[in-house]
């Protein structure tokens, strides 16, 4: 009960992170980048989020409408972009478009230059050499990559507090057969692993998260195994043994709490790893498939395509922005749970 409480009153000390103003800044600019990223549909889209037409109202961001639904002769998903269909419309109601008419797989074919175009009141960071505009598939794109390394990071931090806290609470030859097993699993050559596996079949999104949470796991568990091995000859633990709690239940009821504050402050430096990670992947062609928006494709298209410097410049400003803040953010939190800082 007493690390129970400890547990509680650091999590209160997250309240103080705005007296650190560059950890609260960056956590406010992040989560800000994050909402709407989450609205990306909403901001831009290729579907119209409002149609009206023959005084009914219609929402194709929502739902899928056929041709004939607005007048056309085919029963295949409108484009809204198709001149007929738009005058058709025009002609009889009005549509309503997102700020950014396009999306993340739409190809402007109305480019009045060669692609990739370079930035413009039309595309405001210009365009990849397929004619897709780059602020929205960076827009899409850092949703997916955050939200990858969110999952990444949560789902492998689980395992790994889960499989540190089993080695340092039991010790002896448990946590010597988990750290043999563990060294022989970190030596095994990751990328070899991912080039195998995309030689056999193209990752998608799920498949790649499993794949990378096989590496990932480890990440945390030499410091709870650390705690543990620390916790576990305390003396409110030989109490517990001693009046028959099951092991179990002083683990997580105890002693897992203590050893969950000293992994928070790793969290934001996974997810900046995580994020590294897939846009590494992404560029060597070994993660998200093509057809995914991808922050780690506009960059090798900014390696690709060095006489159109917007494509490099812009993706490096918004990887290195993200990163920086998430390492900020990082730092705010370790200085909270720094004793030596809050005395």
């Amino acid at each position: 009960m007493r690390y129970t409480r400890t547990f509680k009153q650091s999590a209160e000390k997250i309240k103080y992170l705005h007296k650190n103003r560059r950890a609260y800044i960056s956590l406010l600019l992040f989560c800000g980048i994050f909402i709407v990223s989450l609205l990306a549909e909403f901001i831009a889209n290729d579907q119209p989020l409002l149609v009206k037409y023959q005084d009914k109202f219609y929402f194709p961001i929502l739902k899928t409408y056929t041709e004939q639904t607005f007048g056309g002769d085919f029963p295949t998903p409108t484009d809204y972009r198709d001149p007929y269909i738009s005058e058709k419309i025009n002609q009889n109601g009005y549509m309503i478009f997102p700020l950014f008419p396009y999306s993340f797989n739409t190809i402007d074919y109305n480019l009045t230059t060669p692609t990739p175009a370079a930035p413009s009141l039309k595309h405001w960071l210009g365009t990849d050499d397929e004619g897709r505009d780059i602020l929205v598939r960076i827009l899409y794109g850092l949703r997916i990559s955050i939200i990858f390394a969110f999952l990444l990071t949560f789902i492998s931090s689980i395992i790994g507090i889960f499989a540190g806290a089993v080695q340092g609470y039991f010790g002896g030859k448990i946590d010597i057969t988990f750290q043999r097993v563990q060294e022989i699993w970190e030596a095994l050559p990751q990328l070899f692993v991912l080039i195998i596996v995309a030689s056999l079949f193209t990752p998608g999104f799920w498949s790649l998260l499993l794949i990378m949470l096989l590496f990932s796991w480890m990440n945390l568990t030499g410091v709870v195994r650390a705690e543990f091995l620390r916790t576990r000859n305390f003396e409110f633990v030989k109490a517990a043994k001693a009046l028959g709690v099951n092991d179990f239940r002083i683990i997580f009821r105890h002693i897992l709490p203590n050893a969950v504050i000293a992994t928070i402050t790793f969290i934001p430096f996974l997810l900046a790893e995580a994020i590294t990670a897939l846009t590494a992947l992404d560029f060597l062609g070994l993660g998200l498939p093509s057809d995914y928006p991808s922050l780690g494709d506009l960059v090798r298209q900014g390696k690709d395509n060095l006489q159109a410097p917007w494509i490099g410049i812009s993706i490096f400003i918004v990887l290195s922005t993200l990163l920086t803040l998430l390492i900020f953010i990082g730092e705010g939190v370790r200085d909270i749970f720094d004793t030596r800082k809050n005395q």
